[in-house]
C-alpha cells in the first residue's frame, strides 16, 4: 500500500517526519507538504493563480518528498489528481504540534488535508499531539501506524476520516483510547489592537472556553488523560458514526506498546 503523508506545518516540520519514518516500516509513504507553515488555513483551495511544486530531497531515505508551493488541500488535491503515479490508499495528515479538538476542525489545515482524501474515497487520519513543543511525538507515529493496521485489516465498508489527538503525556501515563466526538463552542475568536509607531495593527487571538464535563467529547478525553479519535463525516455532526469495535482502545494500546519495547 502506498500513504500519502502531508500537514499544515510545512515541508521540514518534525512531526511530518516522525510519521513519515514510522510508516515506511509498513507501507510506501510519498510526502506532499506545504513549502511553509499554513497553519489554520482551513479547507483553503488554489483556485486563482498556479500551483509551483519542487521534487526535494527527503529526510526520511527513499521516501518520494515535493513541496507545494500551496495549501494543505493543495498538496492533497495535486498528489492525487496529477502528481503522484503510484495508486494512493490512504492519506494521513500530520503530526500536528498542538491539538486540533472540537470546533478547530473547521480551521484547521491538518484536518483539511484529511478531508480532501475522505472526499476521494480513501480511508484519511488528521494526527496531533496537545502542545506545540511535544516530547511524544513517536507515540502519535506509533498509534498512526496501528490505525493504519487496523484499516488495512478491517471489514469497514467505507471510508473513514478520523480525527485523532493525543494528550500530552509518556505512554505509560496515557489512560486509553477514546471514541469521541467532537466538543462545541470550544473556542472563541477575538482581535487584539496594538500600535508600532506605523500606525493600528490587530492580532486576531483564539481563547479557550470549552470546559465541558460530558465525557463523549474530545476535549474531555484529552484534559482526563486519554488519546481521543473522532469519525468525522463532510457533514461533521449530522450522521452517525461508522461501527467501530469495542476492543479498538485496548488493541490499539497493546499494540503501540509492544512497538515501542
Amino acid at each position: 500500500m502506498t500513504i500519502l503523508v502531508t500537514n499544515d506545518d510545512g515541508i521540514l516540520a518534525e512531526g511530518l517526519w516522525v510519521l513519515a519514518n514510522e510508516l515506511k516500516k509498513i507501507a510506501h509513504v510519498v510526502v506532499v507538504a506545504p513549502d511553509r507553515e499554513q497553519s489554520a488555513i482551513g479547507t483553503a483551495v488554489t483556485l486563482r493563480q498556479p500551483l509551483r511544486v519542487r521534487r526535494v530531497r527527503p529526510v526520511v531515505p527513499e521516501v518520494d518528498t515535493y513541496s507545494v508551493k500551496g495549501t494543505p488541500s493543495d498538496c492533497v488535491i495535486l498528489a492525487l489528481s496529477t502528481l503522484i503515479e503510484d495508486k494512493i490508499g490512504m492519506v494521513i495528515s500530520g503530526i500536528n504540534q498542538g491539538a486540533n479538538l472540537g470546533d478547530d476542525v473547521f480551521i484547521s489545515g491538518t484536518v483539511a488535508a484529511a478531508l480532501q482524501g475522505y472526499f476521494r474515497g480513501l480511508h484519511a487520519l488528521a494526527i496531533s499531539v496537545e502542545v506545540v513543543s511535544s516530547h511524544y511525538l513517536d507515540t502519535a507515529a506509533g498509534l498512526a501506524t496501528q490505525l493504519v493496521k487496523w484499516l488495512d485489516s478491517s471489514a469497514v465498508a467505507n471510508n473513514v476520516f478520523l480525527n485523532v489527538n493525543l494528550p500530552d503525556l509518556p505512554l505509560a501515563e496515557i489512560k486509553g483510547v477514546k471514541v469521541t466526538r467532537l466538543a462545541s463552542q470550544t473556542h472563541i475568536d477575538t482581535a487584539r489592537e496594538g500600535n508600532d509607531g506605523k500606525g493600528k495593527y490587530y492580532w486576531l487571538v483564539r481563547h479557550r472556553t470549552d470546559k465541558s464535563t460530558d465525557n463523549q467529547t474530545d476535549m474531555w478525553a484529552i484534559g482526563q488523560g486519554y488519546i481521543s479519535i473522532t469519525p468525522l463525516h463532510a457533514d461533521l455532526f449530522n450522521r452517525s458514526v461508522p461501527p467501530i469495535p469495542g476492543n479498538l482502545s485496548s488493541d490499539l494500546l497493546q499494540g503501540l506498546r509492544q512497538n515501542q519495547r
